[in-house]
């Protein structure tokens, strides 16, 4: 009895309980136990692999994108820090080039870009007749279609500067600085090229731009072709404006951009048949300043021939 009387109290309970869940722990620590779920650390080892993965591609991509960007910039340096301009036109102004062997030679140059649609179709139309131009940018426009000046140089094209503003009034020595050393830094920036070729807007000679462009040795580059491409005219009265003014050595003005130039896109194609039916061959301005420059070296070291 006294016995039963011990498990009757309430610390005989305690006891027993306590006895009881030892018991039931020390069944539960002696049932095997499935390993940490292999199919588990499988999943979470192929999660891991997956997000390195994930990881390690889009660091290769962008690795890839530098080195692309690298490459290209490179590209663009070799290409031009600074355009090849002999050092007679070298704070120069010229209007054409004077070729005394008659090369039928002549230069497409496009003012006032990078423009929305515009420019790429010109550039468009250049590329599938397999010809180079070069592009007078204005600073601003630049700024706001970066990839079409990147565009512009990495087809081939020569880039140059046409102020940032495109204004025409009066300017000072400083104010001159400001708009044609912006422009140069920012093509320089984007593109690679630092160059050494400036238009006037307007073709202004005398309102303080091109005598600051000349004190800086840029060539400054004006026409002998107007296309009066601004004015809208038709466009076979475009074509004919630049194709009776012509001549071996010549430098064609036309717009890419400033306003509507749908006329300009309309009326290239036939410019350049027109120029190939009379044997015209395409350079940009290095390239035709190079030309007169070996000429006049020619006629020098061999005046009689």
């Amino acid at each position: 009895m006294k016995k039963n009387e011990l498990f009757l109290r309430p610390e005989g309970i305690l006891i027993a309980l306590l006895a009881l869940c030892g018991v039931f722990s020390l069944a539960f620590m002696m049932l095997p136990r499935p390993n940490p779920s292999e199919a588990q650390i499988r999943q979470s080892s192929i999660n891991v692999k997956d997000i390195a993965a994930n990881v390690g591609t889009q660091q290769q991509i962008e690795k890839l994108k530098a080195a692309m960007l690298t490459s290209w910039q490179q590209e663009a340096y070799k290409k031009g820090l600074s355009y090849a301009i002999p050092l007679r036109f070298q704070g120069a102004i010229v209007k054409a080039a004077k070729l005394t062997k008659g090369e039928k030679v002549i230069a497409l140059t496009f003012d006032d870009g990078p423009w929305s649609q515009t420019t790429e179709q010109v550039l468009d139309i250049l590329k599938s007749n397999n010809i180079k131009g070069t592009f007078f940018v204005v600073g601003q426009n630049l700024k706001n279609y970066p990839e079409l000046g990147k565009q512009i140089v990495s087809q081939g094209h020569v880039i140059a500067n046409h102020t940032w503003h495109h204004w025409y009034h009066s300017f000072n020595p400083q104010a001159a600085a400001f708009e044609i050393d912006r422009t140069t830094d920012l093509i320089y920036q984007i593109t690679g090229v630092k160059t050494n070729l400036f238009r006037p807007p307007g073709g202004n000679l005398h309102n303080g731009l091109a005598a600051y462009a000349k004190g800086q040795k840029y060539t400054v580059v004006m026409w002998s072709a107007d296309s009066i491409d601004y004015k809208l005219p038709t466009v076979p009265k475009l074509i004919d404006n630049v194709i009776k003014d012509s001549k071996p050595g010549g430098i064609v003005l036309m717009h890419d951009g400033g306003g509507n130039r749908s006329k300009t896109v309309q009326a290239l194609p036939e410019i350049i048949s027109n120029f190939r039916k009379q044997g015209y061959d395409f350079v940009t301005i290095p390239e035709l300043l190079s030309m007169e420059d070996a000429d006049q070296k020619s006629v020098a070291n061999y005046p009689n021939n």
